[in-house]
């Protein structure tokens, strides 16, 4: 089908009950405003009501896909479980969620203009002049239109209102709801209301020239999260709803919680399903938001602590081990406990630093830069009987420090760091050339060991965990290693990978060459974190 007779199907579809139901978060005046939980939000909200959802993001920027963007700029990158690096906020609709999703959900500029170019060479616009409309905007309403058997597709329209490179997605999303009938698309505007303490006074100035700026692109707000310190008054509501055009119960405080989890139920408080269900023509259900309540009564919970060191690299951006600090959170709940979080700098590691910790977690990471200091932690958790949880590069360098002091292969070390060493770890063949995309990304089938600390915590033989590496232990040093108490506990159903390597005589090691966070519930946990915590309560006592 080509892609204008597709979205003439759209159109004599107008109203239709086959046809998901929209909702686009935008957000103005600044950045990180938070519309990625406010979507998360909304979306927990219609599922509270019995309704199924899926969620989407689209990022302006041009790059391909967020993989090969630094840490520091971008924050964590995270990996659906069909192999595609996204933006973190799919971590934020995962969790919340709790659906898969996958590369088509998470959608670029860059990756929007590679499409349409690609296409332009193979000739599929068949020599037409080739423009932003309605090429460009053609294909990003596709990825939007995209079959997803919900009820609801909540769709966050990544930057701010005003930079040039997202003027485009506005415009589509405009088109959008032309296309497929207003009601069946609602626009929710994240603003930003600041105090001034000096004068005592709220402002709504921002949120007010935010909302004119979405009007300059065709869209009316149908509700407004307001970020504010604190609850809005009624008439600040009304003087907002009167100059952004929309009565004052759409109008809603977006206030700071202590907890992102918090959220929902600060939605459900103000009435936000009430006012989408108005939107759209539907019925008025109550909802359950018992799962989210445990959250908050763990978090008011006078609960004992256990600190977990984290030996890391990244740590003046706070969002670069977003799906860790969720994990390790996640499996505080199941536990019963509140985690504590030590940030250790691998690049200054010294073993005082791990001291006053009840475990160890060394993350994933690339580049030498800090390795040293990784490596010196696995050793410290190794001797002291401390518990060592590792991710990624984290069994990559327990390997590599077992290799160096308990086997004496002095030069053990991985070819990313030293090409002239002995290596303990190597790059996998398959996953050389650019930067971009050729990593070993996704999730890949694991097959676990009988009898060991991997089987006890996952309870199957067979697992799926994604990936996001191209360096692997070699497995040809197996034996070497078993035989001076290192096993591979878990590997590739060929049995070429080792996926976990753990110490059976330790009161807890085990690594795995996966990143489990990607994975972890607020409602469940993930498994290993489960485990991990529950080693560091008993090592605490």
């Amino acid at each position: 089908m080509r892609r204008n007779d597709k979205f003439r199907m759209i159109k004599a579809h107008k109203g239709a009950n086959l046809m998901a139901k929209y909702i686009f978060i935008t957000g103005g005046v600044v950045s990180s405003l938070g519309k990625g939980v406010a979507a998360a939000g909304c979306g927990a909200l219609l599922q509270s009501r019995g309704y199924t959802v899926h969620a989407r993001k689209f990022d302006p920027y041009l790059n391909v896909d967020p993989g090969t963007m630094s840490p520091f700029q971008h924050g964590e990158v995270y990996v659906t479980h069909d192999g595609f690096e996204t933006d973190l906020d799919l971590g934020y609709y995962e969790r919340f969620l709790g659906v898969q999703l996958s590369r088509n959900d998470s959608v670029s500029g860059g990756r929007i203009y590679w499409d349409v170019l690609n296409a332009e060479r193979r000739g599929d616009y068949l020599g037409a002049t080739v423009q932003m409309i309605p090429h460009v905007s053609n294909r990003i309403k596709e990825y939007i239109a995209a079959p997803t058997d919900t009820d609801f597709v909540v769709c966050e329209i990544g930057g701010t209102v005003g930079d040039i490179e997202g003027k485009i997605f506005l415009e589509s999303i405009r088109q959008f709801a032309n296309d497929v009938g207003r009601r069946n698309v609602m626009f929710v505007h994240l603003t930003l209301a600041p105090y001034l303490e000096q004068s005592g006074e709220l402002k709504t100035k921002p949120t007010q020239m935010s909302v004119r700026r979405l009007l300059e692109n065709g869209i009316q707000a149908d509700m407004l999260i307001v970020r504010t310190p604190r609850m809005l008054t009624a008439d600040e509501r009304a003087k907002i709803g009167m100059f952004c055009n929309m009565p004052a119960k759409n109008v809603i405080s977006g206030i700071d919680v202590d907890n992102i989890y918090k959220i929902p139920l600060a939605y459900d408080a103000q009435n936000v399903f009430d006012i989408i269900a108005e939107h759209f023509g539907l019925e008025n259900r109550a909802g359950d938001m018992t799962r989210f309540e445990r959250i908050s009564n763990y978090l008011a919970a006078d609960l004992p602590t256990v600190q977990i060191g984290i030996v890391g690299k990244y740590f003046d951006v706070p969002d670069a081990y977003k799906s860790l600090n969720a994990a390790l959170f996640h499996a505080g709940i199941q536990n019963n406990v509140h985690v504590v979080l030590k940030k250790i700098n691998a690049e200054t590691f010294s073993p005082s630093d791990c001291a006053d910790v009840d475990g160890v977690l060394v993350p994933g990471g690339f580049g030498a830069r800090g390795v040293d200091g990784k490596i010196a932690a696995a050793h410290y958790a190794r001797t002291t009987g401390t518990p060592y949880m590792g991710i990624c590069l984290g069994m990559q360098v327990a390997v590599i420090e077992f290799a160096r002091n308990v086997l004496g292969i002095k030069n053990a070390n991985s070819t990313e760091f030293d090409a002239n060493c002995t290596p303990v770890i190597n790059i996998m063949p398959d996953h050389t050339g650019d930067m971009g995309g050729t990593l070993r990304l996704g999730a890949y089938p694991c097959v676990i060991a009988p009898n060991t600390r991997a089987a006890k915590i996952y309870g199957t033989d067979k697992i799926s965990e994604r990936h996001r590496h191209r360096y692997e232990m070699d497995i040809s040093f197996e034996k070497q290693f078993a035989d001076a108490g290192m096993i591979i506990s878990g590997r590739s159903p060929d049995g070429r990978l080792p996926e976990i390597v753990e110490l059976p005589n330790h009161p807890f090691f085990v690594a795995g060459q996966f990143h489990p966070e990607f994975q972890s519930s607020p409602f469940t946990g993930h498994p290993m974190f489960n485990a991990f915590i529950a080693a560091a309560v008993k090592h605490k006592k």
